[in-house]
């Protein structure tokens, strides 16, 4: 496929949302400093290369800044059931304090009544199925849930990334805003800002808002699919609180764009905005944004760069145009860009044409 044709690919396949990265493209590590890394500026009618420190010449005065201040658990826990054979649990969601839903492997191995035990402090009880290969756990520790994470849980680095977790992770796998703890995965296009750059955009006169979305296990996971209209999206939670929402009215009123910083912003404010609450609310949402999506919200976007056949592509190419996009995504790899969670990003400051 050429990626900078789209005349005659048909979108409703999963094929055309393919792309070749070289090996070694992917990035293992951060840069040594978040706003050192690469952004590839898509106009719309050309490309241009800067770094990160220089998004604040790209956002005006009168716009918004939109960012997900959710925060990263360390909801990885690596133990042995008491044969003393390696098991691994990755907590997905709380039900009450103590009892989450989970993903367990060996999944064959652990079955409801078994146990995992993770330290001398920490056990976990495997109490139900859920029905979708998925346990119902129950954390056992004289300590608080949090601090029993804090303590012994890992943060679940993208499975891409080929590595164990390491110091480093724990500041430069969270955004420096992150605030609300309940993602599994990072929100990506955030770990590029660092406070001056923030600074930077607010001295401008640039207002800034936050929401949050708790980011699933499911962003990893491709469109497996034939059909892109099959594939089932994963729930995540969202909140909006009403200063946003206000905030969002009154940029509109002054003729400034709303920015939203990733794929997580643009899902939260698009699904809030289909669901009548974009003043402020909470909810659960399974949107999945791809070409032919109305959009109501969101006019500017900073994001990394994503997994070929991932449901995070088809929403920048929904976003952006298909043919723009990849041959956005095409000049990166040319370029010789760092990809993924950990790479550099791309700030496309208006929508495409529908």
């Amino acid at each position: 496929m050429n990626p900078e044709a789209g005349v005659g690919v048909d979108l409703s396949r999963v094929e055309a949302w393919d792309y070749t990265l070289p090996e070694g493209r992917i990035a293992r590590y951060p840069a040594a400093r978040r706003d050192e890394s690469r952004l590839l500026v898509v106009g719309e009618e050309e490309l241009e290369h800067r770094t990160f420190k220089s998004l604040p010449e790209l956002v005006g005065p009168d716009d918004l800044l939109v960012v997900n201040e959710s925060r990263v658990l360390p909801v990885r826990l690596l133990g042995r059931k008491p044969t003393g054979a390696r098991c691994e649990v990755l907590l997905l969601r709380p039900v009450e304090d103590r009892l989450w839903e989970a993903l367990v492997r060996p999944g064959s191995k652990l079955k409801p009544g078994r146990e995992v035990r993770i330290s001398d402090g920490l056990r976990v009880h495997i109490v139900d199925g859920t029905g979708d290969g998925g346990r119902l756990v129950r954390l056992e520790s004289e300590l608080p849930v949090s601090e029993a994470l804090e303590r012994w849980g890992r943060l679940p680095l993208p499975p891409y990334m080929e590595r164990e977790e390491e110091p480093l992770d724990r500041e430069r796998y969270q955004t420096v805003y992150a605030r609300v703890p309940g993602s599994v995965a990072a929100p990506t296009a955030g770990l590029h800002f660092t406070p001056e750059v923030l600074e930077a955009i607010e001295a401008q006169g640039t207002r800034t808002a936050r929401v949050v979305l708790h980011v699933g296990p499911g962003t990893f996971r491709p469109v497996e699919t034939d059909a892109v209209d099959a594939h089932l999206m994963h729930r995540e939670r969202w909140e909006i609180p009403p200063e946003t929402g206000a905030a969002i009215c009154e940029t509109r009123a002054r003729g400034g764009r709303v920015w939203a910083v990733g794929t997580t912003v643009v899902r939260t404010l698009e699904a809030a905005a289909l669901e009548g609450a974009l003043e402020g609310g909470a909810g659960e949402t399974d949107l999945f944004i791809r070409p032919g999506f109305h959009f109501q919200v969101v006019d500017a976007l900073v994001t990394n760069f994503h997994l070929p056949r991932s449901t995070l592509l088809m929403l920048v190419a929904a976003f952006a145009g298909y043919e723009r996009t990849m041959a956005a995504y095409h000049e990166a790899v040319r370029g010789e860009y760092r990809f993924y969670s950990y790479g550099d990003a791309m700030a496309i400051p208006a929508r495409g044409a529908p």
